[in-house]
């Protein structure tokens, strides 16, 4: 499959664009200015800083400005050339060679070659790394460097989604060959800002790179303070502390966008939501369980208790305008009466179930999210307490150690299908927490993987989400919406939002004098 091609079937499976705003810009003439700090309230905490390893958005939208994939998407969402200038799939789509881009340097001063790809590749791919994407690498036969520039990777067999899987920096990032063991502290990249410090859970900095193949940035310095509470967040933006902050406040969104004050960046859709079930916790082994909890959520009214409505309710996690998004798919209604009756079939008197629901304070819409799904449980039946956690101790109990019952979460980023829902629905998917084992899902993700003719590709990942929905392995509910608050010193905010609806690219941001 000649190059093109293979660029004309992704484009058409994943499609479309995130819907864009900006209001209040700067003035249409303003030049930018080199230099200054730009403080930012970001809404979330980092975590372990090793690209490979993270799996965190939080982490990665910081550490979007300090790496470089090989290769990247523009914005709708087509695969381009990035740290390599041109790349060929062959004909039986089992060869891929990627030609690096010449003048290339890494923050530690190195240039960089093939041998960084191979070995970013291979670390990757290495079960003792750790990686968050290493299935990606799952079909890898060899990689071969018969010069410095040039990248030949053989499969054992066809991956369709294998490239546009590089064009995230996860799997697709290049780092200096041997700096493993320093990435999770201090990460070097290519990217136009190099890492300087962190103190945890309070700010990262990070500098400007002069060397940086596209050019060096303006801003000298970017201080993302971690602010995880959002009318402090905000109030930092009010009094000038900050610059600017991402997730404006929802119960506040309509009255900043009509103050004068501040510049606002909004955009469709930022993450999607959803509700998630322990497989391993007996009570939700039995799918007349997990359906009956679905069935006592008022979807809409929880859009609006918890997000003011900044969102969109969905009962597929498909991006929007992608060709795999299942329409045919519908949220189940309300139905407490309906609900207590399955869970009395399932064996489940009134009070006899007891859950409890973990949630994160890192994000505080979550927590009202799981206030107004406790009122509903518990006139469903349910005795269900709530347990608060700060981000790290979720992570631990949830994420790593799957120490709970009854949960929810939110993923950015995963346009891109297989990414999607091999990660999060097969049995050996890097993020499936929920401990989901259902060898239908599996079957079906494995095959999407090899099929190549984009429409049929999309077909599986409808029938995947319909097999989600159900069997109520989890509960999608809705899209939420991104937004940036900034002062009116800010320029370049038409550049920030990456074309994936998460990360934020610091490049070509600037501070008026």
């Amino acid at each position: 499959m000649k190059r093109r091609d293979f660029l004309k079937s992704t484009s058409a499976l994943l499609g479309g664009t995130i819907i864009y705003s900006l209001a209040a810009p700067m003035a249409a003439n303003a030049q930018p200015v080199t230099g200054g700090t730009l403080i930012w309230g970001h809404s979330e905490t980092t975590q372990n800083l090793d690209m490979h390893q993270t799996g965190t958005a939080s982490t990665g939208r910081v550490l979007q400005n300090v790496h470089s994939s090989i290769v990247t998407v523009d914005k709708d969402l087509n695969v381009i050339p990035n740290l390599a200038e041109s790349f060929e799939q062959s004909a039986d789509g089992l060869t891929y060679t990627f030609k690096l881009r010449s003048g290339v340097k890494f923050h530690d001063g190195s240039d960089m070659t093939s041998a960084d790809v191979k070995y970013s590749f291979e670390r990757c791919k290495d079960p003792a790394t750790g990686a968050v994407n290493f299935e990606v690498f799952n079909a890898v036969k060899s990689i071969d460097t018969p010069d410095p520039m040039t990248v030949i990777v053989t499969l054992d067999k066809i991956n369709a989604p294998f490239l546009s899987r590089l064009a995230e920096n996860g799997a697709g990032v290049i780092m200096p060959e041997g700096s493993g063991d320093v990435q999770g502290t201090t990460p070097i990249g290519a990217g136009p800002f190099k890492f300087v410090r962190r103190e945890f859970g309070n700010e990262v900095e990070l500098a400007r790179f002069d060397d940086y193949w596209e050019g060096p940035a303006y801003l000298d310095k970017v201080i993302a303070r971690e602010i995880t509470e959002p009318t402090v967040r905000l109030t930092g933006l009010r009094t000038g502390e900050l610059h600017m902050i991402n997730d404006i406040p929802a119960d506040r969104m309509a009255e900043i966008k009509s103050d004068p004050a501040f510049q606002v960046v909004t955009w469709f859709p930022l993450n999607w939501d959803f509700v998630n079930f322990n497989h391993d916790f007996e009570p939700f082994k039995d799918p007349r369980v997990r359906k009956a909890l679905d069935m006592m959520i008022d979807k809409e009214q929880l859009l609006e208790g918890a997000l003011w409505g900044e969102g969109q309710v969905t009962a597929s996690p498909s991006y929007p305008t992608s060709a795999s998004y299942n329409h045919d798919l519908k949220q189940r209604a309300q139905d407490i009466g309906g609900a207590r009756a399955l869970l009395e079939e399932a064996g489940y008197g009134p009070g006899e179930l007891k859950v409890v629901f973990k949630v994160t304070t890192n994000y505080p819409y979550h927590v009202e999210a799981a206030q107004i799904m406790l009122e509903w449980f518990r006139e469903g039946g349910v005795d269900m307490s709530i347990e608060q956690l700060t981000w790290s101790d979720w992570l631990s109990q949830v994420w790593v150690d799957k120490d709970f019952q009854i949960s929810m979460m939110n993923f950015f980023t995963l346009w891109e299908p297989d990414f999607l829902y091999y990660s999060l629905w097969n049995s050996t998917g890097a993020f499936n927490y929920r401990k989901i084992s259902d060898p239908v899902i599996d079957d079906l993700t494995e095959k999407a993987r090899i099929t190549t003719d984009p429409q049929a590709r999309a077909d599986i990942y409808k029938a995947v989400q319909k097999r989600v929905f159900d069997e109520t392995h989890d509960v999608y509910l809705w899209f939420r919406n991104g937004s940036i608050g900034a002062v009116p010193g800010v320029g370049g905010l038409d550049t920030i939002v990456h074309p994936n609806g998460s990360n934020l690219n610091f490049h070509k941001v600037w501070l008026q004098a």
